[in-house]
């Protein structure tokens, strides 16, 4: 964790250490595989790797650039940045750029690479329906996961996930465009190889994200003293994300895993496979806490 005022937590860096050896031994796998098959293979290890990179450094643009979201100034949004102003300067950490997406989705996400290289971005949408103290608990939630470099772990894990799938489409047309008498076993293996990476990927990411919701929900609340503004913010934004229409939520879909919220309707997100723990459950968490700062004083 980055040396904050948001409160520590093991727990999330335990999980972020165990996904980053997985992450570690996935990569090594990709690696092995990429030098035992023979050919142009090179060429892709190249590739990969150089997108690899990409998707990391440039991870906080990507991700802006995939919900249409702006970087705002202090003159275009003086109430955002004052609002993120305090906040930043309460967790004593480095302010992230400010964005804001025209959507009527209500929701918010962080992505960057650091603390010193990461974004902040609320929609339109969650603007219009949150009071000013419910949007500052759904910032401080969102600036506990800058503060905690879940982000990026995050980014990495989504990230390999896609380069395995660029693979798998990238090793299926060379094996298939070859003579090489080898081309068919090399595709094969391509292709298993990725698919594994692709599985695991998708496994290590959910085994990080829901705890990560978790954990930036105490620490935002926490560093505010008030979790019941961000829990009514919670049950405004589930509340309302029914009435979006349903094309405008699969858009945003591959936002899911850090939005604070899914971009899925009611409960019909699939409870195994969700990239959040049940509202419920994080409520119930909020309650706590808000009794705890109660007895407090």
């Amino acid at each position: 964790m980055a040396r904050t005022r948001f409160r520590s937590d093991k727990g999330l860096t335990l999980r972020m250490g165990g996904v980053g050896l997985g992450l570690v031994l996935l990569y090594v796998l990709f690696g092995a595989m990429l030098i035992t098959v023979a050919g142009n293979l090179w060429i892709a290890l190249i590739i990969t790797v150089g997108m690899a990179w990409g998707q990391w450094f440039f991870s906080d643009s990507l991700a802006l650039k995939s919900m249409g979201a702006h970087v705002v100034t202090p003159d275009q949004a003086p109430e955002l940045h004052a609002m993120i102003d305090r906040l930043v300067a309460l967790a004593d950490m480095p302010k992230p750029r400010v964005a804001v997406a025209v959507t009527d989705m209500p929701n918010a996400f962080a992505t960057g690479r650091s603390p010193k290289h990461s974004a902040v971005c609320v929609t339109t949408g969650i603007m219009q329906r949150l009071d000013a103290d419910e949007l500052e608990g759904v910032l401080a939630h969102e600036l506990a996961h800058v503060a905690n470099r879940d982000v990026s772990v995050m980014t990495v894990a989504s990230s390999l996930g896609l380069l395995a799938g660029f693979l798998t489409r990238w090793g299926m047309w060379f094996g298939g465009g070859s003579r090489d008498k080898n081309s068919g076993p090399a595709m094969i293996v391509v292709i298993l190889v990725s698919l594994v990476v692709t599985a695991v990927s998708f496994l290590l990411t959910r085994a990080l994200s829901r705890y990560r919701e978790l954990s930036a929900d105490r620490s935002g609340s926490y560093l505010t003293g008030r979790p019941s503004k961000l829990a009514s913010a919670l049950v405004k934004i589930s509340g309302d994300m029914g009435r979006i229409p349903t094309s405008d939520l699969r858009e945003a879909q591959s936002m899911n895993a850090f939005f604070i919220a899914p971009a899925l309707k009611g409960d019909t997100a699939q409870a195994l496979m969700s990239t959040h723990p049940p509202l419920q459950a994080r409520l119930d968490q909020l309650a706590r806490i808000g009794a705890e700062l109660t007895e407090r004083h």
